[in-house]
């Protein structure tokens, strides 16, 4: 006699998320709430669906109220827990996510729901973020992406953010995003050949960049810039454009006077003498200058 026969099988998927879908952020049967932001919106929510799809919700959602007198009580907290640091929009965008497999994004909070599903370890949401943000980069966002990108190890997205950048630099260069680089990323991105900018125009850039960053991190121009500084491509400048940047320079000391003084040599050597060889290459953008050709690596 043969034995019993089992099977797994699937159901109308579209439906049983459709369902729970109505209780997103629904009062009705809810057993904890946060209250979030600065406007302090309530969002109602389920200890259960939280706690079986998200490991910190259970480590939040297990602990004992504040005050209580019995530490190993197995009733969890109703809340309201509080959620000052992070947008309505942004946490409601997770709670779906918990509850339905999916997000409702816009360019608007998608980074910060990355940064929100890094936080609480939802691998599978931080695909489709970084997933949304490749697909709807801008000159304006790129920026902002791909610091977001580098702080949190988005490696995939760092290189799609700086194959963006080099495709379009001149346009992200004067952008509000560019001055607000961190100096480690901001010397990530000099380091290409591929950027789609003239050298002058670059060394324009960051020190409007470096301005910003004094400025904000109230600290002398030459020490916030002294790491992305260390990437522009000096002897690449005319002499006449060299004389211009010294100029600038007396007034901020934004670059090292050895290193223009190497850019200086570079042009009497008629060779890129004691200077690094990628600071003698030509970008992408570089537009041509006589001199160039004696900076070619096998030029005698």
């Amino acid at each position: 006699m043969a034995g019993p026969c089992s099977a797994r099988l699937q159901g109308d998927v579209a439906a049983f998320t459709a369902a729970l879908r109505t209780l997103v952020n629904n009062p009705q049967f809810s057993d904890v709430m946060f209250v979030v932001g600065r406007e302090q919106q309530k969002v109602f929510a389920h200890r259960c669906v939280l706690a079986c799809r998200c490991q910190a919700f259970r480590g939040m959602l297990g602990q004992a109220p504040v005050g209580s007198q019995d530490s190993s009580s197995s009733i969890p907290p109703q809340g309201p827990f509080i959620l000052g640091n992070v947008q309505p929009e942004v946490f409601l965008a997770v709670i779906e996510f918990l509850y339905t497999n999916s997000v409702t994004l816009n360019s608007h909070i998608a980074l910060e729901v990355l940064t929100s599903s890094v936080e609480y370890g939802l691998q599978d949401l931080c695909k489709l973020c970084v997933k949304f943000i490749k697909d709807t980069l801008s000159v304006e966002q790129v920026c902002e992406a791909l610091q977001a990108a580098v702080t949190y190890g988005q490696v995939d997205l760092q290189q799609h953010c700086l194959a963006f950048i080099e495709g379009c630099t001149a346009a992200v260069v004067r952008t509000q995003g560019f001055r607000e680089l961190s100096d480690v990323v901001l010397a990530r991105v000099l380091r290409s050949d591929r950027l789609a900018v003239d050298e002058l125009d670059l060394v324009r850039a960051v020190r409007e960049w470096a301005h910003v960053s004094s400025a904000v991190l109230e600290r002398p121009v030459p020490e916030v810039a002294a790491l992305p500084v260390k990437e522009l491509r000096l002897p690449l400048l005319a002499p006449s454009e060299l004389v211009t940047l010294e100029s600038y320079n007396q007034q901020d000391l934004l670059i090292p006077v050895e290193n223009i003084a190497a850019a200086w040599r570079a042009h009497a050597l008629r060779r890129g003498s004691g200077v690094p060889s990628r600071l003698c290459r030509p970008r992408r953008g570089t537009r041509p200058r006589e001199h160039h050709r004696h900076l070619e690596p096998h030029a005698k």
